[in-house]
């Protein structure tokens, strides 16, 4: 079947009546927003005036009908020759569930967007996060002073993601941490991680689960960067109270003779 669509507010009864008996569908109303959608899948050109319409114009589909959901009409257009978008149609039995569906069919679509657009991926279910974080904790014993404190919380901050998965699953949370760094110590890959299906330990590779790692190296990232802007914040903050506070013999200071000027009290 050959489909043209001619954007339009309204079409005349009559024109209607004319198209319908010539065997031509007619759709009023067409969202602006989707012509452009429906002129990618079909092929077909958006035209403005209908002198200028030439048989170049024309888009192809195998089957153009409108079908009815529930108490919306619709129209179908399907079997594109060369599909350049498509519409998912999301039902739920309330807006709550229509929200929650949206929202994880716009993740996955995005999950794919960016694998094709970086072709790399990494074991999922927190397993590369246990990983690094047992690392990081190996060579923070061999810093001296405060910054193995900091190596260490950087790596409970790591660690979090796969104790989340899991207290998100209702699995015990100790015994979750303690196995869970027994099974990474003994290996150099990142396999082990959170099966929240099934609300235990597992190789994530041999359920084929697996994360872009786009999204891993923005969130640590961010993270990192995130936390690096408030301690220097801090630290401009600590040091102006320092410089703020009054001297002895001033107003607000301690006088000769008074608890703090350096003297002893009589």
């Amino acid at each position: 079947m050959w489909l043209y669509v001619k954007k339009a507010l309204m079409i005349d009864d009559i024109a209607q009546h004319y198209l319908a008996k010539a065997n031509v569908l007619a759709v009023r109303r067409v969202k602006e927003s989707n012509m452009p959608k429906l002129s990618r899948a079909s092929g077909a050109r958006i035209v403005t005036n209908i002198d200028e319409l030439s048989a170049d114009d024309f888009g192809y589909s195998k089957l153009v009908e409108e079908r009815k959901v529930e108490g919306d009409k619709w129209v179908f257009i399907e079997g594109c020759k060369d599909p350049k978008s498509l519409s998912i149609l999301i039902r739920g039995g309330s807006q709550r569930v229509v929200d929650e569906a949206e929202r994880s069919v716009h993740d996955a679509l995005m999950c794919v967007k960016d694998v094709v657009e970086h072709p790399y991926v990494v074991p999922g279910g927190g397993a590369p996060e246990a990983l690094v974080s047992q690392k990081i904790r190996e060579w923070s014993g061999t810093l001296p002073g405060r910054e193995q404190l900091a190596a260490e919380k950087f790596a409970d901050a790591l660690e979090s993601i796969p104790i989340t998965l899991a207290r998100n699953a209702g699995m015990d949370v100790i015994d979750t941490q303690v196995q869970l760094r027994s099974k990474t110590s003994n290996t150099e890959k990142p396999k082990f991680g959170i099966d929240v299906i099934n609300a235990k330990i597992t190789d994530v590779t041999s359920k084929n689960i697996y994360e872009p790692l786009m999204v891993k190296e923005n969130v640590i990232n961010a993270a990192t960067e995130t936390a690096s802007m408030i301690l220097r914040i801090d630290n401009v903050i600590a040091a102006s109270k320092t410089k703020d506070m009054p001297k002895p013999g001033t107003v607000g200071g301690a006088g000769p003779g008074m608890p703090g000027a350096g003297m002893e009290d009589y």
